[in-house]
Order: structure tokens, then C-alpha cells, then sequence
């Protein structure tokens, strides 16, 4: 039974195979605030940082801002900012309280505390997990100006809701008051990430000084002095359970009301464009490299884009979990298909070891202790389809090859989409589009009709040569699996041959 709740005062008392903070907490001091305090950011980026830590640089602390929900502060304030880290697979369970989190702010409750810690001239770094959809984008990739919260942004930018809000004003500030810029570090999954938010940030810039703001033009600095590296991340990291809460309370002799789930597996790779400094993260892991491009488009296309095929089919085909949709014959050997097609889409002159990266997927894929889920993979798939299938698909077209197995992906996420109330519980996943897919499914279009209507309303492949053709592709992949789900779907594709070898 746990006895209190994980704190500073309770650490030295956990079991001693419990790794914990080799660091004095109260001499850290702050040089990073982070974006979006989600579980993958305390998997990832929090663990990276609390290893520099331990390794003597005390000014890395981080301040965790919440950009929507008060639920990260609340459940790790009493813990004073310390969570646990379950490292798992199938060969069992490694598990370290990670200190690097110093405070939590929640942005909605009080914007003047996070613009505060923005322009603190000890905070270097500000790193961002705040999901593809909070990037506020248009159809075209442009800034969506007409976003009710820009909009809002843009006439009260002292009390901003966005991240492009919160940065510009604090950029704003800080300029103001001689203080050098921070380096910003998108770590979601963006195309070129940090070039995407650098150009977001800058029309946002270009629309607050039109619109009047104070003190000299904006748009200027942030495009030609501010630092955006992109940079790839990666570590699978599902949501966790009140199982899991209960197993980590067990293990660990107190009580941890927000412990993460993840895989020994972890991978980043940063371009090196740090003005302010950074941690030696190379130390720990981290690849620093001039242009991170093929990295992730390597990730995007054969991770991502796997996960979100297994996801979907797996959804289709009662899968609840990865590891449970993987072991499905026909979808192994689905996505061995896949990634022959996405392969030669890659850079071919970058150095990648794409059997290698497959391979060491296939066994992250088979991890039975992460019980990763389907739906929670399933989620904002119109955000995320562009960058993992659409781009691959597109590019096999241009290059006169069919994009067969890719453009079934894309079909499988309209039929899941469509299945929820019906063979999916409603709710079972969301997406940006969930009111406007849900009045067009409601229409009962032909199925050509119907999948024109969702690519124009997600914008997929907008204005490309190509779009008609993959549009027939997902249309076909449709009718199959209103006709015979994805056993006829998959067969139909000739699933249950010989799979592909993948070479590099």
C-alpha cells in the first residue's frame, strides 16, 4: 500500500531500484520553458533535460506552461513538479522519477505569470508539444488569421491564448527591454518544424503590426533574429491507465497521480542553431545535425505513417491496442507493403538505414507491455495524414507508381471516422473536422462524391496534379471496405503473398 503522495520530502524514500534525481532540486534554475506539459514532453524531452541535470548544468530547469487545461499543474504541484517514468516491454518494467519539471503555470488562469517566465533573461530555450492542431493552421498551411483565438491574439496580445501569441508578445517584451531573444524548438510533428513555426510565427508578427501593436515592427526580429531549429522526436508513449496508476503506487511505496507510460526506445535529433546556448544534450543521446529533414521524413513516413494505418485498420478490425493490431497477419504484412511504398520516397543520398530503422520499428510495434491504443493514435488524423501518407502517396504518383497501400491508409481513416456511433463507440477518437465530417457523412454521397468532399474539406492535396488520381485510389479502398471491411480490403491488394523484401 502507498503511503503519501511522491514530493521532494518522500523521495529519499522510495525502494532503491527506483532511479531518482541525482541532483539537488532546490539549486536548479530555469533556462527552458516548454509548451504543452503533455505526456510525451514528460517522456521525451523532460528526461533528456533531467539528464544534464544529474550531469551538473543546474541552469536547464524547466517551467511547464499548460496552454489549455489546468490537469498536469493540478496533479503535479502537491508532487512539487515530479512524476514517474515507466520504462516497459515485454521483458519487463524500469521506472525513474524524473525532477527536471521545477513549475507549472496554466496560461487560460494567468497569461501575465507565463509571459513572466517568457521573458525571464535566465529562459534560452522555449521547446513546444502543443499537437499539429494548435499550430492554427488554413487548409493552405498559412496561418488561419480568421481563428477566433489569433483574432482575439491579435487585439489583447497582453493576454494572448495561442502559442504564436505568447511568443510574439514575449519576443515583444523582451526586445523591449534589451534582453536577448530565446531559440524557439518545435518538437511536434510538423514538416520542418521549426522553418513551419518560424513562418506561422512571422505572418502572425506581419498581423499584429498591422494591426496596430506597440513599440517597433515585430515581423522583422522574429524573422531575421530569432532561431527556430527543427529538430525529430521520437518514443512511443500511451496514454496511461489507473492501472498503471495503481501498479506504479504499488512498486513505488507512495502515491504518483500523473507516472508516464513509454518504451526504452528514444530518439531526437536536433539541427545545432542555438544563439542563447543549449544543454550538451549529445551526451545523452541526442543527434545535433546541420538539416534534420531526412530524419523526419524518414519518422513521418515509416513510423507515423505505419502507426496510422495500423491504428485506422486496427480500429476497423477490433484491434484496441498496437501490439494486438500488428499481430494481425494481414496488417503485418500490410504495413511491410507500406513501407516498400513509402521507402523510395525518401531522400536516397541522406545516409538513412531504412531496413534497419524497420526493423527495429517492427519489434517497437510488438511491444506487449505498452498496450499502446489505437484510438489514441487515431486522433486529429486530418492534422496528421498530410505530413505521414499524403506526401509519400503524392510522391510515388509523380513518379509513376502507385500508391496503392498508402492511399488505403487514407481511406481507412474516412471509414474509422465514419464508423464512430456505429460499429466504433461515438466519441472513440476526435478530429478538428468532427462537425463538418459528421454533415457530410450524414449527406449519404456516392462514394467518388463523398471522398472528393472530404479531401476538399481537409484540404489534402490541394492544388497537386496528382489529387484526382489519389482521390480514385481511396475512392476504390472505400467501396471495399463498405462491401467487406478490411479482410476484403486487404485481400483485394493481394495481402497473404509473399511481402515485400525492404532493402534501402
Amino acid at each position: 500500500m502507498s503511503s503519501g503522495r511522491l514530493s521532494d520530502r518522500t523521495l529519499r524514500s522510495l525502494p532503491g531500484e527506483v532511479a531518482v534525481p541525482a541532483y539537488d532540486r532546490a539549486g536548479i534554475t530555469p533556462g527552458i520553458v516548454h509548451l504543452g506539459v503533455g505526456a510525451f514532453h514528460r517522456a521525451h524531452q523532460a528526461a533528456y533535460v533531467d539528464a544534464c541535470l544529474s550531469d551538473g548544468e543546474s541552469d536547464w530547469g524547466i517551467v511547464g506552461v499548460s496552454l489549455r487545461s489546468p490537469d498536469t499543474r493540478d496533479a503535479l504541484k502537491p508532487q512539487d513538479g515530479l512524476y514517474t517514468l515507466a520504462i516497459r516491454d515485454s521483458a519487463g518494467e524500469q521506472l525513474q522519477v524524473i525532477g527536471s519539471i521545477q513549475s507549472l503555470l496554466v496560461a487560460p488562469e494567468n497569461p501575465d505569470a507565463v509571459l513572466a517566465a517568457l521573458t525571464d533573461p535566465r529562459i534560452r530555450i522555449v521547446t513546444l508539444t502543443i499537437t499539429e492542431k494548435a499550430y492554427l493552421r488554413a487548409a493552405d498551411g498559412n496561418l488561419d488569421s480568421a481563428h477566433p483565438d489569433i483574432v482575439h491574439d491579435l487585439a489583447n496580445p497582453a493576454s494572448p491564448k495561442t502559442a504564436h501569441g505568447f511568443l510574439a508578445e514575449a519576443l515583444a517584451r523582451r526586445r523591449a527591454a534589451g534582453t536577448p531573444p530565446f531559440t524557439v524548438l518545435c518538437c511536434d510533428n510538423l514538416p520542418a518544424n521549426g522553418a513551419t513555426l518560424h513562418r506561422l510565427l512571422s505572418e502572425f508578427a506581419k498581423l499584429r503590426d498591422a494591426h496596430g501593436g506597440a513599440g517597433p515592427a515585430l515581423a522583422g526580429h522574429v524573422a531575421n533574429e530569432v532561431a527556430f531549429p527543427s529538430s525529430m522526436v521520437d518514443r512511443i508513449v500511451p496514454a496511461t491507465t489507473d492501472a498503471d496508476r495503481a501498479r506504479i503506487a504499488q512498486q513505488i511505496g507512495v502515491e504518483d497521480t500523473w507516472p508516464v507510460m513509454t518504451e526504452p526506445f528514444r530518439q531526437w535529433v536536433i539541427e545545432d542553431r542555438f544563439p542563447a546556448g543549449r544543454p550538451a544534450w549529445e551526451k545523452f543521446g541526442v543527434t545535433m545535425v546541420e538539416d534534420v529533414g531526412p530524419f523526419e521524413d524518414m519518422k513521418l513516413r515509416l513510423l507515423n505513417g505505419a502507426h496510422s494505418g495500423i491504428a485506422y485498420l486496427g480500429l476497423l478490425s477490433g484491434h484496441a491496442t498496437v501490439d494486438r493490431a500488428f499481430a494481425d497477419p494481414a496488417i503485418r504484412q500490410f504495413v511491410d507493403w507500406l513501407w516498400a511504398e513509402a521507402i523510395p520516397t525518401l531522400p536516397q543520398d541522406a545516409g538513412l538505414d531504412t531496413s534497419a530503422y524497420t526493423a527495429e520499428l517492427a519489434e517497437r510495434f510488438s511491444n506487449t507491455a505498452l498496450a499502446h491504443r489505437t484510438a489514441q493514435i487515431a486522433n486529429d488524423g486530418s492534422q496528421k495524414l498530410p505530413q505521414r501518407i499524403i506526401a509519400s502517396a503524392l510522391a510515388r504518383l509523380e513518379a509513376d507508381l502507385l500508391p496503392e497501400h498508402l492511399s488505403l491508409v487514407i481511406a481507412a481513416w474516412i471509414a474509422a471516422c465514419a464508423a464512430r456511433g456505429g460499429t466504433l463507440p461515438e466519441a472513440h477518437f476526435t478530429d478538428p473536422l468532427d462537425a463538418a465530417l459528421g454533415d457530410l457523412f450524414g449527406r449519404n454521397l456516392p462514394t467518388a462524391e463523398m471522398t472528393k468532399a472530404v479531401f476538399d474539406l481537409a484540404g489534402f492535396a490541394k492544388g497537386h496534379p496528382e489529387r484526382l488520381q489519389l482521390i480514385e485510389f481511396v475512392a476504390t479502398h472505400l467501396v471495399h471496405l463498405k462491401q467487406g471491411g478490411p479482410k476484403l480490403t486487404l485481400a483485394a491488394l493481394g495481402i497473404g503473398n509473399e511481402p515485400p523484401r525492404l532493402t534501402e
